[in-house]
C-alpha cells in the first residue's frame, strides 16, 4: 500500500500518529517534499512552515514523518485586510 502523497501547499495536522517527535500536535503548511533524501518505506522528509492559530507561519522546520499518520486540513481562507486610503496633502505653491 502506498502512503498518501504529500504535496507543496498541503496543510497537515501532525501528532504522534505521524511521528513520535510530535508529543504536542502542530499544524504545518508544506513547502516541499525532500524526495532526494533517502528514508524508510512509508516515511518522508518535508520542509514546512509551522502555523499558529490564525494560520500565520511562525517558523520553518524540516520534519521526518509518516504521511499515513498526518491529518489533512483545508488551507485557511485568507481574506484581504481592508485598507484605508492614504490622505495626501497637495501643495499649492
Amino acid at each position: 500500500m502506498t502512503p498518501p502523497l504529500v504535496r507543496s501547499g498541503d496543510v497537515l495536522r501532525l501528532s504522534r500518529a505521524a511521528s513520535v517527535q510530535f508529543v504536542r500536535p502542530i499544524t504545518v503548511r508544506v513547502i516541499r517534499v525532500l524526495t532526494d533524501w533517502h528514508t524508510y518505506d512509508g516515511w518522508v522528509w518535508i520542509d514546512a512552515y509551522v502555523l499558529d492559530a490564525a494560520g500565520d507561519a511562525v517558523s520553518r522546520r524540516t520534519l521526518f514523518l509518516q504521511p499515513s499518520g498526518a491529518g489533512r486540513l483545508k488551507a485557511p481562507v485568507r481574506r484581504p485586510v481592508a485598507r484605508r486610503p492614504v490622505s495626501r496633502k497637495v501643495s499649492t505653491s
